[in-house]
């Protein structure tokens, strides 16, 4: 196996690199951990655990996640493109000083919210033409709901687009079930949470007239959110299916022709994953089990120092004693990334890219691109 440090630079990786890091999960058997960040310090601690891990990550931010960092208190209209533009820059300042390769991406876009998608091609192109890259890496539009052609369509438009600036575009087609960030598909007809073969080459087909740079979200049973075993029903051996017909189609040398990307990851069992992965994934949304983390963080913390965070002055160890060190935020939301980071490690020793990496820190000053 070709070394992953010696083939992409730490950082975040676009264009020709992001390629180069996604050809290598396929040709190699692993997927990247993608994990929604909604601050700075979930998005460190993505950061950290990817150093800590020796793994490549993907960060990426929703709609409703680039609202809430650029404060509830934005009354901007595009609020949205405000706060996923913010953490993008955020990630850009610092990530090459974890010494590890970074995908920025944005999560779930469908029609309605399209005026979002419009202002993050803006700002890509406005920093692409200052430093000669885009400002992320990636971008996934999810036109799911629309019929095939419709979605097809709107993406290829996307895509031309995109390519010009040397950027990937990730498409769902197939509807992953459950709910996130206000999209209910909770009560969707079972049979759309299955993607035909079909569906899935012709989506290559039309997109890869314009680049290969592109992946596919076929829904194999997904679902977003928190489940319990045995009530939902994936089969990631449909995603072989998937490989072989577009293999068939396209004659293609490869035995993975296709970069496959897995939703609703939160919850899937060891077994589902490896299957999954082994059948092409090179991506997988983690999102509810993270939130959980980071959450579970604050509430050990909370419990194990309850008695210092009832008031600024006074606690077991006398009445004058201060509980400043205790309430700082910097102690508690601490507690909540350690969780978090120690959440991510074991994802990314179940989609096999723990390891895969040498860190580097760099020690430069220029922080962009």
């Amino acid at each position: 196996m070709a070394s992953l440090t010696d083939i992409v630079p730490p950082g975040v990786v676009t264009g020709k690199n992001l390629v180069k890091l996604l050809e290598h999960c396929r040709d190699n058997g692993y997927a990247l951990p993608a994990v929604n960040c909604t601050s700075s310090s979930t998005a460190n601690a993505c950061l950290e655990a990817a150093a800590k891990y020796n793994s490549p990550i993907m960060i990426q931010v929703s709609n409703g996640g680039g609202k809430f960092v650029a404060g509830k208190g934005c009354k901007s209209s595009s609020a949205d493109v405000v706060g996923s533009v913010a953490l993008a820059y955020h990630v850009r300042a610092v990530a090459k000083y974890y010494g590890v390769p970074v995908v920025l991406h944005t999560d779930h876009c469908n029609k309605k919210l399209l005026p979002w998608f419009d202002g993050l091609i803006a700002a890509n192109q406005e920093f692409y033409d200052k430093f000669g890259e885009s400002l992320f890496s990636s971008h996934m539009l999810d036109l799911s709901e629309e019929p095939d052609e419709e979605n097809i369509e709107i993406c290829e438009k996307y895509f031309k687009i995109m390519n010009d600036m040397e950027m990937f575009l990730e498409m769902e087609i197939g509807i992953t079930g459950g709910e996130e960030d206000g999209v209910n598909n909770e009560d969707v007809d079972t049979d759309k949470l299955y993607t035909t073969a079909e569906q899935v080459y012709n989506v290559h087909k039309a997109l890869s007239k314009i680049s290969p740079s592109f992946s596919i979200a076929a829904a194999f049973g997904n679902v977003h959110g928190v489940y319990s075993p045995g009530n939902v029903k994936l089969a990631p051996e449909k995603l072989l299916e998937h490989q072989m017909y577009t293999k068939e189609k396209t004659g293609s040398s490869l035995d993975r022709p296709l970069f496959l990307v897995m939703h609703g990851g939160s919850g899937s069992s060891e077994e589902e994953i490896k299957t999954a992965v082994s059948n092409g994934v090179i991506k997988m949304n983690i999102d509810t089990d993270t939130q959980w983390a980071y959450w579970n963080g604050l509430r050990q913390f909370e419990s194990q120092k309850h008695e210092y965070l009832q008031k600024q002055i006074g606690n077991p160890d006398g009445e004058d004693k201060p509980n400043k060190k205790y309430y700082d935020p910097r102690v508690w939301l601490r507690a909540s990334e350690t969780s978090m980071i120690e959440c991510l490690g074991v994802a990314m020793k179940r989609l096999g890219s723990e390891g895969k990496y040498t860190t580097s820190p760099s020690t430069g000053h220029q922080c962009c691109p």
